[in-house]
């Protein structure tokens, strides 16, 4: 029986009423986990802001000020990937909760050193970047997550819900580090971070997670890594959200690494209006949130990344005419409603290509450039201003985000209208016995009969199955035809093992289906196309199975 789809009419379905935007809260877990996070969001940005501060007063150098925005990020760059493909091969649940003792222990450490008035830059970089490796395992997980506690109806309401609940953390951690920080100094500031994780970890604690929530066919580290490397390899769509995001968060990057001496040096505040700054980020941030919407009534999403560019430009600008403390707190206000609006745009559009199967691995892949390029930005411009200064930095700054903003107009952001639910229209392979999992590699062939005058259009047809091939698993695709019946057209692509081939079943999305149902109009033979399923051979195999023939 063919992998072909047959295509039938369907009834419409009736379209279930919208749900209200805070409709995932009525979920005691989702609830629970969320507030929690809200919890530990505020003490990471307490954290941050106290760090960030002990480094002016420690050293003077930008380059040093920027290294800790680099400790933060830098990690995240590194070990997405790895941690994206962990959360999906290990109880999340588990990982998340060693996550945030890992985290607790940091910022006990932090604390410890601050009582004994032995914090130095090193100190902080290096705490930094092992408190960086935490964040790196715990976003892919706590992503993958969501689906497990909120119904599909409401996915996109809880991921709108986490966005904003890390905007509200946004908005009052770094201002209330600031006014710990003044205070009663960092040793304060770091313990009530170290309260924080209690309370993440507590909810973790207390939630229980399905014991069924795992794939039967779950995959090895190695195998899942490979795949996603393969999905990612082979995604146009998604080269193009990459492309993007690295242009803007280079450019962009140059305010939050510099923003420390803003607030110290060009606009003289003190620790306190430095939290204030960041807190007005996040107010503007929860502000944007709530008018996106309305915004993306009336643009598309490049009209909103153009928008958001050329606004982050201009405050960047602005910062650099040294603008009155008050105005300042409204730039950067402004700042942190633009900001939400690139984050949320290309984030949406990364959800909206990536199909379920892989969303942990390609979120961790977009989490490695966010951090990566946010990490080699800050690297340049603190360069940079070590150079020729922070106003002429910022000038820097802001006419490469404008010069980029324009140029990427010619790298529209793909629409992610396919629907990507898996279509389920593959019918079980044939087998005569069982087949080892791990057995392979894997050789599926599909034969059409195609006649010639149909031969151009089947081939255009057939070459956009590659990159979907390619995509759910497949490591070599290729079309030919048999030297003595130049009709017979043979479609063929490998994966690496029959459990690869067998995940590829679950995989196949109903816009791939849609575009196999195209292909299969051209076949004109009497019976469908018709699939065969090879497997790999090897002479140790074959000396392992012969004392069982030779005993039947």
């Amino acid at each position: 029986m063919a992998e072909v789809p047959h295509t039938a009419p369907q009834a419409p379905t009736p379209q279930a009423p919208t749900p209200s935007a805070f409709s995932p809260l009525r979920r005691p877990v989702f609830a629970v986990l969320w507030a929690a996070t809200i919890l530990g969001n505020i003490g990471s940005f307490m954290r941050d802001v106290a760090s960030a501060w002990l480094v002016t007063d420690l050293s003077g150098s930008p380059s040093a000020v920027a290294m800790i925005q680099v400790a933060g990020t830098l990690p995240v760059f590194l070990l997405a990937i790895p941690a994206g493909v962990l959360s999906d091969i290990v109880d999340r649940r588990k990982l998340l909760i060693g996550v945030q003792i890992l985290l607790c222990l940091i910022s006990t450490a932090l604390l410890t050193l601050a009582l004994a008035d032995r914090l130095s830059v090193a100190v902080l970089v290096g705490l930094t970047f092992l408190g960086g490796i935490g964040a790196a395992l715990m976003g892919p997980a706590w992503q993958s997550i969501v689906p497990e506690l909120v119904p599909k109806p409401d996915l996109r309401n809880a991921v709108a819900l986490n966005s904003l609940g890390f905007n509200v953390a946004r908005s009052i951690g770094p201002a209330l580090g600031g006014a710990l920080l003044v205070g009663f100094g960092a040793a304060a500031t770091y313990g009530a971070d170290v309260l924080s994780y209690v309370f993440v970890i507590a909810a973790l604690l207390w939630w229980r997670r399905p014991a069924g929530a795992d794939d039967a066919l779950r995959e090895h580290f190695g195998g899942a890594f490979r795949a996603g490397l393969r999905y990612a390899r082979a995604s146009r769509e998604l080269h193009r959200v990459l492309l993007r995001a690295t242009l803007f968060f280079i450019c962009a990057s140059a305010v939050w690494a510099l923003l420390p001496l803003v607030a110290r040096r060009l606009l003289e505040g003190g620790a306190g209006f430095y939290g204030l700054l960041l807190g007005a980020v996040g107010a503007g941030a929860i502000c944007g949130a709530v008018l996106l919407p309305r915004i993306r009534a009336r643009t598309d999403v490049d009209g909103i990344m153009l928008g958001a560019a050329l606004v982050t430009a201009t405050i960047i600008a602005a910062l650099a005419a040294v603008p009155p403390q008050w105005l300042a707190v409204i730039l950067l206000f402004i700042l942190g409603g633009a900001w939400i609006a690139a984050l949320t745009t290309l984030n949406g559009t990364i959800q909206a290509i990536l199909p379920n199967w892989v969303r942990g691995r390609g979120l961790a892949l977009y989490l490695t450039v966010f951090n990566g390029a946010s990490a080699a930005g800050s690297l340049l411009w603190g360069l940079v201003a070590e150079a020729i200064g922070l106003h002429g930095t910022l000038v820097a700054a802001a006419l490469a985000l404008i010069v980029v903003a324009l140029a990427a107009l010619r790298l529209p952001l793909p629409a992610g209208e396919a629907d990507l639910t898996p279509s389920s229209h593959w019918p079980e392979p044939a087998i005569v016995e069982p087949v080892e999992h791990d057995r392979g590699p894997v050789t599926i062939t599909i034969e059409y009969r195609i006649a010639r005058e149909n031969r151009a259009g089947f081939l255009a047809a057939i070459t956009r199955l590659a990159p979907e091939r390619r995509r759910d698993g497949a490591f070599a695709w290729g079309v030919a035809e048999d030297a003595a019946d130049p009709e017979r057209i043979v479609e063929w692509f490998m994966v690496e093992s029959w459990a690869e081939h067998l995940r590829q079943h679950k995989r196949v999305s109903r816009a791939d289906a849609d575009i196999q149902a195209e292909v299969a109009r051209f076949h004109a033979g009497p019976e469908a196309p018709v699939i065969r399923h090879l497997l790999g051979l090897s002479a140790q195999r074959e000396g392992r199975a012969a004392p069982a023939e030779r005993e039947a």
